[in-house]
């Protein structure tokens, strides 16, 4: 029980930072904050697939590889926009 329970708070934590990023990109409309929005949108994917794969359904599927796909993605996002931000 403890671990759904640490795995829907850590989706909500993520949705919740990617909801405050994109409100703060609307107003700002700086390029970093896109970026980190959209990285925690593949964060907050990430833990929802892990929701799904841990705690929905155990043993009849295997996530691991979308998981692991979103978290990749969302880390080289993170990265292009830190560089891509340094050189402007």
């Amino acid at each position: 029980m403890t671990p759904a329970v640490v795995y829907g708070l850590c989706l909500l934590a993520s949705l919740l930072c990617a909801g405050l990023l994109t409100r703060a990109w609307a107003q700002a409309r700086t390029r970093l904050l896109l970026w980190t929005a959209v990285a925690f949108g593949l964060m907050a994917l990430n833990n929802l697939l892990l929701v799904v794969d841990l705690v929905l359904l155990p043993t009849q599927v295997q996530l691991w590889w979308y998981r692991q796909a979103a978290l990749a993605a969302a880390i080289g996002v993170l990265i292009y926009a830190f560089i891509w931000e340094v050189d402007q």
